[in-house]
């Protein structure tokens, strides 16, 4: 009653007891049975809690402690557990043993005097205040220890656990420990409590007394056997447990699991534990000076730590931790053994890098030179203790150098043996390296460009391929190769300004023909220096384009020896004596602040853009910086690839202002695709006042496809064609052309940064050009001649000399101009006066006169040899330099024979002069030259680091300085007469090294289409300006001039005229002794003078208005003829140009070279026989020059674009220069064959009246009769109502409408389209309005007979000249009535168009008389083969300004309008009701009387609705 009144309280609490073999140690054996052992593992699992010893041999005090109690048994406490049902049950644990006394070795006497066996099977257990047992250390220590009590009273044995131990136990025997263990069974049997046969030490088990206990349990009936391991916690509680089960029935049926498959659980459960445990310490302990404590308390909390110390103890924990700080410190050891081991190489190779020093000796020999060396203790150190591995120095990670005992390993050993073996295969390599260099140099079969794959055979050996890589050696020969073209292409550019003479001769200017080409590689083709580029084609043409564009276009930049250009040295040198006189020449005046940020545009087709601008960027720092010689900028790219007229496209954005654009292209469409853009760029600014994006510096690139190394990858035809193209194209756009890569460099990118640098530099230098001219206030503008005209008044100087230089001379400049330059008799030019000249005061025949002298290179000096007056000519070349002296016969060839010159051979030392062979050929050919030319000639010593101040004096130049003096007024009359003949002749003025004098006629002077640009910068030293005045003229020599020359460019057939105003009169008054016919040196067009009168009113520019022939294109005038600019819209924008005097052109006209048969010859023969001379030119009088002026007559003057001939009724005229060309005595064969190929076959002259060009034979609609393409119910033609349509729709307000011609091409294939669909939808097809406008004007072009019909053009003259205005419109009226029915329609319609186009004149710049200016030569088209109709320009121009203005009298029947006041004045007619108002037109009203309403009035004979409704079939526009 009182037990289950107690479990219906608490849990029931079991009283198991431990029972086995007890006793002495005769009884026993010398160790127990393990029952201690087992209560452990049960009582206190843990593996740290765990006792293997627990003796029962105690002393008679610890006997009788408060644990042992003087019982025979031990308590060993409460423990819980639960089930494997999930039920808590509690358990109190004894174990019944036998102390025996430590001095008897007899059993302790206890209260209790039965026998083991009956204690054992006792029932109920008493012993007051007895304590908890814990392990044999606590027995006499009890107070430190926990001390827990057993519970009072006497506890109820509930069940037993009968040991047996199973292992081969030391002095017992098995079989009496079982007869033991049967006695003892017996007395428990008779308790009825439940018995458990417990098996322990099944670890080391022996299998007959396992089964043996098997066999005992299975003969006394329903004994359960569980198999234990104590001491490695093998099934321990689940023979505590069986017992629970076996006390109450309810507890479930045990179930008993095997010993070796329990041992396999536990150990998986070790196991996993482990390697838990490990990952654990492998996280933590990352050092292996880590110390245990310190790790122990970090892992306190980590289950994986708990579960390991739990199971396997805290000793196995640890000394796992010691095994890893073991490995930790091994893997360091080892990883600083490996860096210094590849340390070692190095330093073998900083300290014994000489085989010579270390081949004899052994490796302790070799330590000993290391420990010699200086820098020993850079690489090493010796450790005072030994080994390495166990010193600081192991830890020491800042100190990385090699412990010296490093070296007695065999590892360092290994390694010295091979840097042995590697310094004897280097010194074997750089053996064969320096041989097959040698034999490169020395094979004659490597020439420049050959492919690798050609020339290896001639050169490769075994030995080369045993010792050199195939990298090694290939880079060799493309270090060789790049050397070689290098070297060839100087040596070719030197041959190239060898013959300067042959290529000024030519005359090649921006399209050098394909017999030009032909004639400079025929006179070429048997120089060595020509074949050394054989294979190289491609680079060739470019070197040779290259130098054309010198030659056509002389500047610093494109000088050959850029940035050394010579005119940059004489602008250092006289900065330096004179900073304050020539400013812009340093930098001291440059605000660099200003050019910190660079916008560059990079214009390319089909990705070239973007690809390029990422290598760009790639080039950059991380904040796109780009640092150029040393200083930092901010480099901003934007890659336009698209339409550069959409807003995305566009180079100018609120936030990007460019300042330079690099244009690319690797194809003819993407070549193509860069001149259009760069074409309507132009356009879009072409007029305005702001118009710096027409200046834009630009540079044009051939970059190689994507992946593709090099150029010569391309393919050489391909490569030799683009370049060539992209050589004419920078050319004409006057724009940089960068050189491409060459080939066997390899460059991985499309641009190298040495191309970027070149362009980047260009930049800059142009914005410190305009920063440094922006630095003084701007002066109100001058006409160009005036301010030329000013900029060169050097009243000061009596005569002036130009002294000419070759850039590219060794010769020291700085000595040569010493003497010049001493500031006793030199001083700069005044403030008015630009370029680089200085004024020398000078005595000579007993005058004291001041000279100014001009230093300049030669190729700056050509120019001055047409416009300005040079009383002479110093003329330096260097002795060592063939090239020096060629460009200075080319130069002499065209200097008139009565200018002074004075040739001076320069040599770097005395012994050069006297001892060189060149140098003394060279010498004897200038002075023979110079008797020739009855010239003087010296020689002086100029070499680097020579005497200060020079070793000359200007002693030299003493009677050089009196002859100039004795022939001043006879070079001034002569200058004086060339340039009056050019003033009274022609307007025409096209740029060519050989310009020849044109005719005189008075006339309009308009713009030419090939005009070509003249050398973007000039010295501006050399004045027109002599110590003589003008005389008086007859008064017929005064002539009026209705316009001023606009020049401008044309490209791919795409013109651009400028921006069109009506132009005042402009009045030449020649008489007045202060005028100076003058032409400018740098645009090279008539400039007007300071006797200029404007009209008053208006802010007239002559730079913003052109005539209509601006439009209209011409060709190149044949010889015979004067020169008349004549208007012919037919062409699409040209000038036909139209010569009528009987004069032959000839070498040097605008020099004074024989021109007799040009209009003023006369009067030029009067005044040279008034001064005894007549000019000639130096190639006259010398054999040495003008070798190759035969070529000079072998073409026609026209540009090589547009060459023309003689035709065949005029050649008689000229057959006596022709006989002298080709019977020329002693003539060589070979040259005679070069001119033959060059001369062209004659061309027929065209009829005279000027008719339209029309569309090739198989149009039906464009260039047909207007007739055939109008009918009865449709009298406007279909495409003039489409495009007029889309004007209106989309183009009123585009500015410069009809005067900003469209893109050709666009045009043309524009008409295609048309011609294959009548029904073409022009805003499908999106066409610009330009494009749009530009077909109408040609459809009218190309009509056989102009719209207004030639019958009545000239009564429309006779009518305008009626003074009366009311009379005047009404005859006018009458004759446009007198129309053909169809002429009259089209006529109604068009300038119905026109007069809505003009009313919106503010927005689209456009008025009556602009509109005029573009349409009457197209509409008219009257022949300008008669003085009468050329004459008449202004009358017929007025004529269709006076329909377009007074359109609504003459189709509308409305009265007359006011007449118009001049672009944007007054509001011009009214809005038409029903269309939008112009911005210039009044408030539109519609009153109820009829009023004016063009373009809304159905044309005659058509169906009552506006002409632009379509018929009944639909129409697009």
């Amino acid at each position: 009653m009182m037990m289950a009144k107690k479990q219906e309280s608490r849990l029931p609490i079991y009283n198991l007891v431990v029972v086995g073999l007890s006793g002495t140690e005769k009884e026993k054996g010398q160790c127990g049975v393990g029952k201690s052992c087992l209560c452990n593992r049960f009582v206190r699992p843990s593996a740290d809690d765990f006792h293997l010893d627990h003796t029962s041999v105690l002393s008679t005090s610890d006997f009788g402690g408060r644990v042992v109690n003087n019982d025979h048994f031990l308590f060993w406490g409460e423990v819980g557990r639960v089930l494997e049902d999930g039920a808590d049950c509690r358990m109190h644990v004894v174990e019944q043993t036998e102390f025996i006394d430590d001095q008897t070795f007899q059993p302790h006497r206890s209260t209790a005097l039965l026998p083991y066996i009956k204690r054992a099977a006792s029932t109920k257990l008493a012993s007051a205040e007895k304590l908890m047992y814990f392990c044999t250390d606590q027995l006499g220590l009890e107070q430190d220890f926990e001390q827990k009590q057993m519970p009072e009273g006497k506890l109820q044995v509930d069940g037993f656990l009968l040991c047996v131990d199973v292992s081969r136990g030391m002095n017992r025997n098995f079989d009496d420990q079982m007869k033991f263990v049967t006695n003892l069974y017996n007395h428990l049997s008779k308790t009825k409590k439940p018995i458990v046969l417990v098996l322990t030490k099944c670890d080391e088990g022996v299998e007959r007394y396992i089964k043996d206990s098997h066999t005992f349990a299975i003969t006394k009936k329903n004994l359960q056997v569980v198999e234990t391991s104590a001491r490695s916690n093998i099934n321990v509680d689940l023979a505590f447990l069986t017992l629970i089960q076996l006390i109450d029935k309810g507890k479930g049926k045990p179930k008993i699991i095997p010993y070796f498959e329990a041992l396999k659980h536990q150990s998986q459960l070790i196991a996993s534990a482990k390697d838990r445990y490990e990952w654990l310490v492998n996280h933590i302990v990352k050092n292996h000076n880590e110390t245990w404590p310190n790790v122990s308390r970090r892992m306190q909390t980590s289950p994986e730590y708990k579960e390991y110390v739990f199971l396997e103890g805290t000793g196995k924990a640890k000394k796992l931790f010691q095994q890893h700080i073991h490995r930790l410190k091994q893997e360091h050891t080892e990883r600083r053994r490996k860096a210094y081991l590849s340390a070692l190489p190095l330093a073998l190779s900083s300290l014994v890098s000489e085989l010579d020093e270390i081949e004899h000796l052994s490796w302790s020999g070799v330590q000993k030179v290391l420990e010699s060396k200086k820098d020993f203790d850079h690489w090493f150190v010796v450790l005072d203790d030994a080994p390495w591995e166990d010193t600081p120095h192991l830890d020491n990670m800042e100190d990385d150098r090699i412990p010296f005992d490093v070296l007695d390993t065999t590892a360092a050993e290994i390694l010295f043996d091979a840097h042995l073996e590697h310094l004897r295969n280097e010194c074997k390599r750089a053996q064969m390296r320096h041989e097959f260099k040698g034999k490169l140099a020395s094979s004659p079969f490597v020439t420049p460009g050959k492919p690798w794959e050609e020339a290896r055979s001639f050169i490769m050996n075994e030995d080369f391929y045993q010792w050199l890589e195939e990298p090694e050696y290939l880079d060799i020969y493309n270090r060789h190769q790049k050397a070689i073209i290098d070297r060839a292409k100087e040596d070719f550019q030197e041959l190239l300004l060898e013959y300067s003479e042959l290529f000024y001769e030519l005359e090649v200017d921006a399209k050098p023909s394909k017999e030009k080409m032909g004639a400079i590689q025929e006179v070429l083709g048997e120089e060595q220096r020509f074949k050394a580029l054989q294979k190289l084609q491609a680079e060739r043409d470019a070197l040779v384009l290259k130098h054309i564009h010198f030659v056509y276009h002389p500047t610093k930049e494109t000088c050959p020896n850029c940035p050394h250009c010579v005119d940059s040295k004489i602008e250092q040198i006289l900065a330096s004596c004179f900073p304050a006189q020539y400013p812009s020449f340093g930098k001291s005046h440059i605000t660099d602040a200003k050019v910190d940020r660079i916008n560059l545009v990079i214009l390319g087709k089909d990705g070239l853009a973007r690809e390029l601008a990422n290598e760009i960027r790639a080039l950059c720092t991380n904040d796109d910086h780009y640092v150029l010689e040393g200083r930092m900028y901010e480099l901003v790219l934007r890659p336009i690839e698209g339409n550069v007229r959409l807003p995305v496209n566009s180079f100018h954005t609120s936030t990007f202002t460019p300042h330079g654009c690099l244009c690319l292209y690797n194809s003819k469409e993407s070549l193509s695709y860069v001149v259009e853009s760069i074409e309507k760029l132009r356009e879009s600014t072409l007029g305005r006042r702001d118009n710096h994006m027409a200046q834009l510096p630009l540079s044009l690139l051939l970059v190689s496809k994507r992946g593709v190394g090099g150029l010569s990858d391309i393919g050489g035809e391909t490569a030799q064609a683009l370049i060539s193209q992209g050589q004419q194209v920078a050319i004409k756009l006057q724009c940089n052309y960068l050189e491409p890569s060459s080939p066997g460099t390899g460059y991985g990118r499309n641009v190298n940064e040495k191309q970027i640098n070149q362009v980047l530099k260009a930049l800059l230098e142009t914005r410190r050009t305009s920063t440094f001219r922006s630095c003084s206030p701007p002066a109100p503008p001058l006409p160009p001649c005036i301010r030329d005209f000013q900029q060169d008044q050097s009243p000061e100087a009596d005569l002036r000399i130009v002294m000419c230089l070759m850039c590219g001379d060794s010769y020291d400049i700085d000595q040569l101009l010493a003497p010049f330059l001493l500031p006793q008799h030199c001083k700069p030019t005044s403030p008015q006066t630009s370029g680089t000249s200085v004024l020398l005061e000078q005595t000579i025949g007993g005058h004291k006169l001041t000279i100014e002298l001009s230093l300049l290179s030669y190729h700056s000096s050509f120019a001055t040899r047409k416009s300005r007056l040079v009383h002479g000519y110093i003329a330096v070349y260097s002795a060592s330099r063939k090239a020096s002296f060629e460009t200075l016969c080319a130069f002499l060839c065209e200097v008139q024979d009565i200018i002074p010159v004075q040739m001076i051979a320069v040599g770097e030392t005395q012994i050069e002069l006297q001892d060189s062979e060149s140098a003394r050929e060279l010498l004897v050919q200038g002075e023979e030259l110079a008797h020739e030319l009855e010239g003087r000639f010296g020689s002086i010593v100029c070499g680097h680091g020579g005497v200060v101040g020079g070793l000359h004096k200007l002693d030299l130049l003493e009677q050089f300085f009196t002859e100039v003096l004795e022939k001043k007024t006879i070079v001034e009359a002569s200058h004086m007469y060339e340039s009056m003949a050019e003033a009274s002749s022609t307007n025409e003025n096209v740029y060519s090294p050989h310009c020849g004098s044109p005719s005189p006629v008075t006339m309009l002077l308009d713009s030419e289409e090939d005009m070509e640009a003249s050398p973007p910068y000039h010295d501006g030293t050399l004045t027109s300006h002599g110590g003589f005045k003008l005389p008086d003229l007859d008064s017929g020599d005064t002539f009026s001039v209705i316009s001023d020359l606009s020049t401008f460019e044309n490209k791919l057939n795409n013109k651009v005229p400028p921006q069109v105003r009506p132009k005042p009169s402009v009045t030449f008054d020649l008489r007045k002794p202060s005028f100076n016919p003058y032409v400018d040196g740098v645009s090279h067009r008539r400039s007007l003078t300071s006797n200029v009168t404007w009209p008053l009113g208006g802010d007239y520019d002559p730079s913003d208005y052109a005539e209509p022939m601006d439009a209209v294109s011409k060709p190149r005038p044949s010889y015979e003829d004067s020169i008349y600019s004549v208007p012919h819209d037919s062409t699409q924008g040209k000038i036909i140009t139209i010569r009528n005097s009987n004069r032959i052109h000839s070498n040097g006209g605008g020099n004074g070279s024989d021109s007799e048969g040009d209009g003023s010859s006369l009067e030029r023969r009067r005044k040279f026989s008034a001064a005894r001379v007549k000019p000639r030119l130096y190639r006259d009088r010398s054999k040495r020059l003008g070798k190759f002026s035969s070529f000079r007559t072998s073409f026609s003057i026209g540009s090589d674009d547009e060459i023309g001939t003689l035709s065949r009724s005029k050649e008689d005229d000229v057959s006596p220069l022709k006989t002298d060309i080709t019977n020329e005595e002693g003539e060589d064969p070979k040259k005679r064959n070069i001119l033959k190929s060059l001369r062209r076959p004659g061309k027929k002259a065209r009829p005279k009246p000027r008719h339209s060009i029309s569309k090739p034979l198989e149009s039906n609609y464009f260039g047909v009769p207007l007739v055939n393409v109008v009918s009865f119910e449709r009298p406007i033609p279909v495409f003039i109502d489409k495009c007029i349509r889309y004007i209106e729709a989309t183009g009123l307000t585009t500015e410069g409408i009809y005067r900003v011609s469209g893109n050709k091409a666009e045009i043309e294939g524009m008409q295609r389209q048309f011609e294959q669909d009548h029904n073409l939808d022009f805003v499908e097809k999106d066409f610009t309005v330009n494009t749009v406008a530009g077909a109408m004007k040609s459809f009218f072009s190309e009509l056989p007979d102009p719209l207004v019909p030639y019958s009545s053009q000239e009564e429309l003259v006779e009518a305008f000249k009626i003074n009366d205005r009311e009379q005047r419109l009404h005859t006018m009226k009458d004759v446009l009535r007198r129309f053909p029915r169809e002429n009259f329609d089209v006529f109604k319609y068009v300038m119905s168009h026109l007069n809505k186009v003009g009313q919106w004149n503010r927005v689209n710049l456009m008025t009556s008389e602009n509109l005029s200016i573009c349409f009457w030569p197209t509409l008219m088209r009257p022949d300008f083969t008669s003085m009468d109709a050329l004459t008449a320009t202004r009358t017929y121009q007025t004529i269709i300004e006076t329909f377009i203005h007074q359109c609504a009298f003459f189709f509308y029947n409305q009265p007359p309008a006011e007449s118009p006041t001049g672009l944007f004045g007054q509001p011009g007619p009214m809005v038409p009701c029903g269309l939008p108002p112009s911005p210039t037109a009044a408030p539109s009203y519609c009153p109820s009387t009829p009023h004016f309403t063009p373009l809304l009035q159905s044309p005659p004979h058509s169906p009552p609705q506006s002409p632009h409704s379509a018929p009944a079939e639909p129409q697009t526009l």
